[in-house]
């Protein structure tokens, strides 16, 4: 069993966890952002990479540091735990992510190139899809080579050209910025790229890297974290470099997107500005690039958590995931939608508190009082964020701080963490009299 990676296998293994976080939502949002930003683009840009990049890399670090989902939930009861991670598989994996990847990649990727699309030739697309992520996902021992030394270079030298060129010959000026990125450029971006919710699905990503560094050979556990917190730095790089070209495209859409109503639409009329006739092919590549390597991502990790849970083997999971995504992708995506948003905002902000515990575990008194009270301050608060997602009036918990960025969670959890923290302290001295008495 060898010990180290080659330089080529590390920066594979980092490609690859590059192009599972850069799903098509990733590619569209920041054109619109940009446009918005206008001329505090630069204050929006580093807004959005403080948590849309720092977030899902800090995450991948933390399962690094835990070692694996057992070691971020050791404290919590086993039952909660696994009921947890089910519920996040599920919600990130066939009941929405995935699904909407294969829609998204059909969307944009192929129905313009078909003059009366319709019902069959989604049908027929998603069959093709999810079958060509159903084989990708099966071979896991070699996902590295497959995503991270095939797939994923020619998705970031498109990205690359595209980048470049937008450079060379922006297509209008930058003008004044709109909204909200007026008075509060920074923390509207800021909010903007923690609302890509990545940090959750960092998570299942770190699990599928984990598997990946021990099928190169390595079973060491030193090196193993090591290479997960390479592969993060550098897909959080490629996501950086991403997300900066795409907010200065769309700063300088203006001129020729002015009534694009999404980040795609700003997209799609750059490109074509750009290469011409050439420019609905190159979208189409970069975005069915993207969206298959996500899903892939997406597939392999549930894949593989719940081939450890049930007596079902990795390939038969991979194969029944493929088919839920495929038919959830023609006839369920807006309902799904309508029920996953919430329950994915209600798990965003236990994932987060999962993560901050990681790192401060070594400090906390008494772990499993702490995990267990900050996790449930976490879930009880997060309902309001996920209840103002699913539409209802929660307009009466205002008075709490950062209510209105969708973060009514963290002021109350970390008061949460600091008060278990005090009276973790206060038991331990209680208990070291007792014991000397």
């Amino acid at each position: 069993m060898k010990k180290s990676l080659s330089m080529t296998d590390v920066f594979a293994l980092g490609f690859m966890t590059f192009a599972f976080f850069l799903g098509a939502g990733n590619i569209i949002f920041p054109p619109q952002a940009g446009q918005l930003a206008g001329d505090n683009l630069l204050a929006a840009t580093l807004g959005f990479l403080s948590t849309g990049v720092s977030l899902p890399l800090i995450a991948i670090i933390a399962v690094a540091v835990a070692g694996g989902w057992e070691g971020l939930t050791r404290d919590l009861p086993s039952k909660v735990a696994t009921l947890l991670a089910v519920t996040i598989f599920i919600v990130i994996g066939p009941a929405f992510a995935a699904p909407r990847a294969g829609l998204v990649a059909y969307e944009m990727g192929v129905k313009p190139f078909i003059a009366d699309a319709g019902q069959l030739s989604l049908t027929l697309f998603s069959v093709v899809f999810f079958t060509i992520a159903l084989f990708l996902s099966r071979s896991r021992g070699n996902l590295v080579d497959m995503v991270g030394k095939f797939l994923t270079p020619i998705l970031f030298l498109a990205l690359i050209a595209l980048a470049v060129t937008v450079v060379v010959n922006p297509q209008g000026d930058i003008v004044a910025a709109q909204g909200a990125y007026i008075d509060m450029p920074f923390i509207t971006g800021f909010v903007e790229g923690y609302n890509t919710l990545d940090a959750v699905a960092a998570l299942l990503f770190g699990m599928v890297i984990v598997d990946a560094v021990r099928s190169k050979g390595v079973s060491d556990e030193k090196a193993t974290r090591k290479y997960l917190v390479m592969a993060g730095l550098i897909a959080a790089s490629g996501l950086a470099f991403v997300y900066v070209s795409l907010f200065y495209l769309g700063a300088t859409s203006v001129s020729i997107a002015p009534e694009a109503s999404n980040g795609g639409d700003i997209l799609a009329i750059y490109v074509a500005a750009l290469y011409g006739p050439a420019g609905q092919s190159i979208l189409s590549l970069i975005v069915l690039l993207a969206c298959l390597t996500t899903v892939v991502g997406l597939i392999s990790a549930c894949s593989d958590y719940f081939c450890k849970l049930t007596s079902i083997t990795y390939e038969n999971w991979v194969v029944i995931l493929s088919v839920i995504c495929c038919v959830v992708a023609n006839v369920g995506l807006n309902q799904l939608i309508i029920i996953s948003l919430p329950a994915l905002f209600a798990l965003y902000p236990i994932a987060m508190a999962l993560v901050i515990l990681t790192f401060v575990r070594r400090l906390l008194p008494n772990p499993v009082l702490s995990y267990r009270v900050v996790m449930l301050v976490a879930l009880s608060f997060s309902m309001i964020d996920a209840a103002k997602v699913a539409g209802f009036n929660v307009s009466a918990f205002r008075v709490i701080p950062l209510f209105d960025y969708g973060m009514a969670w963290l002021m109350p959890t970390a008061a949460a963490l600091v008060l278990t923290v005090i009276f973790g302290k206060k038991t331990a001295v209680t208990a070291t009299k007792t014991a000397k008495a």
